[in-house]
């Protein structure tokens, strides 16, 4: 499996070939994959062949356990801004074998509080001291808890978070921010708003996989869908107060998603999501495994 430094490496060169619109400067296993908001076509084609500009706004991440890694970053499409997230894996530490790009473009990514104007996050970013580092099962643990946590998010918790965490979507703060022009949820804190079951609307967290694990940043790296069957009208929170559903059609979420774990709990959260068709089936996870289905087939 490659090195850490390898994998760095071999986002950099990936990242120079995407704004050089070239994607034969990458070195492709036979049998490689490739696929951008969800579907699977030739690298080359998409946004190789559109992207103007790579943004100086970066964040990575390293597994070579798995051999993988990841980036955080922006991108110009003729003066058009947009977030992606660009997962690769080397197998054999030279050949790329996967590389899937989520894009979250302004003009067509369905969320409404896209920004594609990303500054670094301190609390994000940088090693964790190893005394605080949890174990590798134990992250996995609390990422996959805060999908259980956050599906049919009825007030109980089934991960951890510290006091101060913070989530940003798309480059919006969606955690303890004091904008007026958003749900009033965002005002917030991480847990505050999962204990009140402000997310009562997500219906299933499917699809889950979590294809790389940075214990040296202390992250996890988590990907699939949210879907919201659009029947969620009116519910309550826990504290009684009536609130009003946000998707009231069948709508999905594709994501990409970054839990930082700092001293057994969520320090902070990273998320880029892309409005993608009702029940799309994943290019990368077993669908087969969903609970929903199951429900679908007893029903």
């Amino acid at each position: 499996m490659p090195e850490r430094n390898e994998l760095l490496a071999a986002l950099d060169s990936c990242c120079d070939a995407l704004a050089a619109n070239d994607a034969t400067r990458i070195r492709w296993a036979s049998d490689a994959r490739y696929t951008e908001n969800c579907v699977e076509f030739p690298a080359g084609d998409g946004v190789w062949a559109t992207c103007t500009a790579v943004g100086d706004y970066q964040w990575s991440l390293a597994d070579p356990l798995t051999g993988q890694a990841a980036r955080f970053g922006t991108l110009d499409e003729s003066g058009d801004g947009a977030i992606f997230v660009m997962r690769i894996c080397l197998t054999d530490g030279v050949a790329l074998t996967e590389m899937e790009m989520l894009i979250a473009r302004t003009t067509d990514s369905g969320v409404f509080f896209l920004t594609p104007d990303l500054s670094p996050r301190p609390e994000l970013c940088g090693p964790i001291a190893p005394e605080e580092r949890a174990s590798r099962e134990r992250m996995l643990e609390l990422a996959n808890g805060y999908f259980d946590t956050l599906q049919r998010n009825d007030g109980t918790l089934h991960t951890k978070f510290h006091a101060d965490c913070n989530r940003r979507e798309n480059g919006v703060f969606a955690t303890n921010n004091p904008r007026d022009d958003l749900a009033d949820f965002v005002h917030l804190g991480c847990e505050d708003q999962f204990r009140l079951g402000y997310y009562r609307f997500d219906n299933w967290i499917r699809a889950r996989r979590y294809p790389l694990v940075d214990e040296v940043e202390g992250v996890v790296l988590s990907g699939g869908f949210i879907d919201h069957d659009g029947q969620t009208r009116e519910y309550t929170l826990t504290n009684g107060e009536k609130k009003k559903g946000f998707f009231l059609r069948p709508h999905s979420f594709s994501f990409l998603e970054a839990f930082k774990i700092k001293g057994d709990a969520i320090s902070a959260v990273e998320a880029v999501f892309h409005y993608v068709p009702y029940r799309l089936q994943s290019p990368w996870a077993d669908d087969g495994t969903d609970p929903r289905l199951a429900e679908t087939a007893a029903a």
